[in-house]
């Protein structure tokens, strides 16, 4: 049964959880240069997995080795910063138009991103605590994918925006560097436990 209490709350959890997350940089670097609704599909579809792993798996995900997935996202961090520093055509005018991108192309990188980058991530440990503690599996999902989905939408948005202000190759630059900065704080915490 339906519960929009236990969904609302959720959402709520949710919501603010992954705000200030490596997904809404995400997905504002994924806005700035795709066209967002090819983004937005694919990041929502990875969302939904990740809730559909986590009320599936409960408390499983918690049982995982916690300084491996801090390794493995630290590296992925990374190399996404490596990979928005060193990569070539980085001026407005070498932007990849919308039109030039495949949905698939766009919407899988998109999915493949919020997929890897978000495995084990606090938000969907959080699911799967909220989905134990409820014993509401479709309130819980529900309001964990509205949540995420808005944060992400949130991302994608403002990526478009910003990008009409600020100059591509700075939102990029600073990108990496926020990017660095986290696997630096994953690379810590899978050092020392």
């Amino acid at each position: 049964m339906f519960s929009l209490t236990v969904a609302a709350i959720v959402f709520g959890v949710i919501f603010l959880a992954e705000l200030p997350d490596k997904t809404a940089l995400a997905s504002l670097m994924l806005g700035t240069r795709y066209r967002a609704s090819y983004v937005f599909v694919g990041v929502a579809a990875a969302f939904l997995v990740h809730v559909v792993l986590a009320i599936a798996a409960g408390s499983v995900l918690t049982l995982l080795p916690h300084r491996l997935v801090q390794a493995v996202v630290g590296v992925l961090f990374l190399a996404g910063a490596a990979v928005l520093l060193f990569r070539k055509g980085d001026d407005e005018e070498d932007v990849v138009k919308p039109a030039d991108q495949s949905f698939w192309k766009v919407s899988g990188a998109g999915f493949m991103m919020i997929l890897v980058a978000e495995f084990g991530d606090l938000t969907q440990i959080m699911t799967a605590n909220l989905a134990a503690r409820y014993n509401d599996p479709v309130s819980v999902g529900i309001g964990a994918v509205l949540g995420l989905w808005a944060v992400a939408g949130l991302g994608i948005l403002g990526g478009r925006t910003l990008m009409k202000r600020v100059p591509l190759r700075l939102i990029t630059k600073i990108a990496a560097a926020v990017m660095a900065v986290l696997a630096g704080f994953s690379l810590y915490e899978a050092a020392v436990g």
